[in-house]
């Protein structure tokens, strides 16, 4: 999963692709280096981000999902956002997949993906971007965002979201420290565990800055290595900014392990 950010103030590459001219360049050029689905999103999610307003989040994400398509009608596109009238319209205008970092916390989130037969990844964050990080301790970070995301799961299913279009995603970064990352990014075969598809995004976060001191355009090698645990289930999806070297690092790590 490719991530294009249709935003000002993302905390790696904000207003990189603000327009939709770049950001559908950028997806384009995503899904030629062997992305398999393009993740949209018009409202950054990083702790502390301010909240965007609905329509102005439309405004932002429409064009660049109508612009992908139009270029390349094959392409699977996502939305990434936690509004249900944002989510409908993308999904409308011909986006196949909710990114919704709020696990379908708007009410009409849930109906509006079953309705439109639509996938939705599921993440687990504490309180709103704003806030999350204001408090990251947990008595078992593994069992509690386990628990949380089965629920959710279970709600996805009872308002009519086909099983094995539900996505889970821990929330690497999303109202966890370093030692909660770490421990969920270990533990993702018992998230898999649950019976649904993992998502993980833990591209060039802040807990790999932590870990190694480097600055968030030095973190690719960080970024890779977070993703070997991701690379040993069976249905996984990896969200990253770096899709190219994304790409070489899982085919080169793939066939060191089918050699052994």
């Amino acid at each position: 999963m490719g991530i294009v950010n249709v935003t000002p103030d993302s905390f790696f590459d904000g207003g990189r692709h603000a327009t939709p001219a770049a950001a559908v360049s950028h997806a384009l050029q995503l899904l030629a280096e062997g992305a398999t689905v393009v993740d949209v999103g018009g409202e950054s999610t990083r702790p502390g981000a301010t909240p965007v307003p609905p329509e102005v989040e439309r405004e932002r994400v429409l064009p660049v999902v109508e612009g992908i398509l139009a270029e390349r009608p094959d392409a699977l596109v996502s939305i990434d956002t936690r509004r249900a009238s944002v989510a409908a319209a993308a999904l409308a205008a011909g986006a196949c997949l909710v990114n919704d970092v709020s696990a379908g916390a708007d009410p009409a989130m849930l109906g509006v993906v079953a309705g439109a037969g639509a996938g939705i990844v599921l993440m687990h964050m504490r309180g709103e971007p704003a806030t999350m990080q204001r408090d990251t301790h947990y008595v078992d970070v593994v069992a509690e965002v386990h628990a949380f995301l089965a629920a959710r799961a279970t709600a996805a299913e009872a308002a009519g979201v086909a099983r094995e279009r539900i996505f889970l995603d821990p929330g690497i970064g999303f109202g966890k420290d370093v030692g909660g990352n770490l421990r969920l990014l270990r533990a993702l075969e018992d998230l898999a565990a649950l019976g649904y598809p993992v998502v993980v995004g833990a591209s060039r976060k802040s807990f790999i800055g932590a870990l190694t001191g480097a600055a968030a355009g030095e973190r690719l090698p960080g970024s890779l290595a977070a993703l070997v645990r991701a690379a040993a289930i069976p249905r996984a999806m990896v969200r990253v900014h770096d899709v190219a070297a994304t790409v070489q690092f899982l085919e080169v790590l793939a066939a060191v392990e089918g050699a052994a």
